[in-house]
């Protein structure tokens, strides 16, 4: 079975955590916080395999793990940051978020490679917390959890020319007269159950050659999901010429291969009007039988004058097979390469394209509140909250920035919950208030030193003065 969707799950490794620790060495006699940082979790990214075909691997295994950072030490040690996790994909591989339906990327050259989840940052030990008023800080930050997602993966098959046509039209044939590729061939609708590439060189031009794709036979009503055409369209997307490949016969039904050739056409302008506007060319195939041979003057003429250049073969003698592939290699050498979908940004996925800084705040309804933004979000996941000293921080830190007063204009009670990167966290006046008499503390601590300083009478208790 030809694997071209598959779903995974991959999740980036965790930072470690920041460590709390204290100097203490025979000699020594002065301390200090010496507790390192925790390591980079590891980061996850797809790589481009040239020699893997498929998405068949990933019906063995969905879920993929980056390893996490470990823990600072004291002694100021860093934790070893995680290993990164490479998962290789094949070329043409493109890349969603699953749940939202973001394209993050598109991999087609050899080694390409795309970060789909960013490793959390270690957190910082408590060395870093140090200052001349809190000289012994027993605080340190948490490791940021690794970004974690489900993504879809779609194959597009690396494809110069895309054999097009009903089934039965001899595109396999045609293939196996043209390459080494061997697609099954029998006289049945839907011998072709999965696309076949197969190499073609042209003989005598220096080692050229292309790509060359049989595309499961189309019918009526592909585009809306009738037989297999549906399923591998998305494959020609990739071609950059069509062959469009007519059994000049009519086939045992004695259709007619014109009406054929349109219905054919509308079936890929219904799926994509970018595949419908690509360059064809068309194959009347089968002159080896009289009914083909009877129809081609009707059939060439009438194609010609839609603009087509016109092929009369036999697939199965190799009777023009050759100017055919002459002609499709002289014409590949004119027409661009596609561009990959999204090219500006296929090959970096940048997590946090929003201002670092930026944050909202939201009433969700009367006793529940929300907040977003990277950095309050960041700062919320690395706090350790049963941590005092670490709490203490973080309210500081809310009123610094001014979400406080903004959750107050809002309305906020005692009691009510804030939602924030997934946690509840509970407004708390009590702890409001020690910090704001600890803000007033250090405010009238500061006038008076001022006042001490200029040789001026100290403000009275309360007062703005100063």
């Amino acid at each position: 079975m030809f694997y071209d969707r598959a779903k995974i799950y991959v999740k980036a490794g965790n930072g470690g955590n920041g460590a709390i620790s204290f100097r203490r060495e025979k000699y020594v006699p002065k301390g200090g916080p010496d507790g390192g940082d925790g390591g980079r979790g590891g980061n996850v990214y797809l790589r481009v395999d040239p020699q893997v075909n498929t998405l068949l691997a990933f019906s063995y295994q969905q879920h993929f793990r980056a390893e996490s950072g470990e823990p600072g030490r004291g002694k100021k040690q860093s934790g070893r940051d995680g290993a990164d996790l490479v998962i290789d994909v094949p070329p043409g591989t493109v890349v969603y978020d699953d749940a939202t339906g973001e394209l993050l990327g598109d991999l087609v050259e050899p080694g390409e490679t795309l970060l789909v989840a960013r490793g959390g940052l270690g957190g910082r030990g408590n060395q870093h917390f140090a200052t001349p008023t809190r000289q012994a800080p027993r605080l340190a930050e948490k490791g940021e959890p690794g970004e974690e997602r489900w993504l879809r993966l779609e194959l597009k098959l690396l494809a110069d020319v895309g054999l097009v046509g009903l089934p039965n039209a001899g595109k396999s044939t045609l293939l196996a007269a043209s390459s080494a590729a061997r697609p099954k061939v029998a006289d049945y609708p839907f011998t072709t159950l999965e696309p076949v590439l197969g190499v073609v060189t042209i003989p005598g031009r220096d080692g050229g050659s292309f790509v060359m794709a049989d595309i499961p036979g189309l019918i009526a009503g592909a585009a809306q999901g009738a037989g297999l055409g549906h399923e591998f369209l998305r494959h020609v997307e990739r071609t950059r010429l069509l062959v469009h490949v007519l059994d000049g016969s009519g086939g045992l039904e004695g259709r007619d291969p014109l009406a054929d050739f349109h219905t054919i056409n509308e079936e890929l302008a219904a799926y994509s009007a970018e595949l419908a506007g690509k360059p064809q060319v068309v194959a009347i195939n089968k002159l080896d039988l009289p009914e083909a041979q009877a129809n081609l003057p009707r059939l060439r003429g009438a194609l010609e004058r839609l603009g087509y250049t016109v092929f009369p073969i036999s697939a199965a003698t190799g009777e023009g097979v050759g100017e055919l592939l002459l002609y499709l290699w002289e014409r590949l050498r004119s027409l661009p390469k596609p561009l990959p979908a999204d090219e500006p940004r296929r090959r970096v996925y940048t997590l946090a394209s929003e201002d670092a800084g930026a944050w909202e705040a939201e009433r969700l309804s009367r006793h529940h509140f929300a907040l977003r933004g990277r950095r309050i979000e960041r700062l919320t996941q690395m706090t350790d909250f049963g941590n005092e000293e670490a709490a203490d921080r973080y309210q500081a830190l809310l009123r610094k920035w001014g979400i406080t007063r903004k959750l107050e204009e809002l309305g906020i009670q005692p009691g009510d919950v804030v939602h924030v990167a997934g946690q509840e966290l509970i407004w708390d006046e009590a702890v409001l208030e020690a910090e704001r008499e600890a803000e007033r503390r250090r405010r009238r601590t500061k006038r008076e030193r001022l006042a001490r300083k200029l040789g001026l009478e100290e403000p009275a208790e309360g007062s703005d003065e100063g």
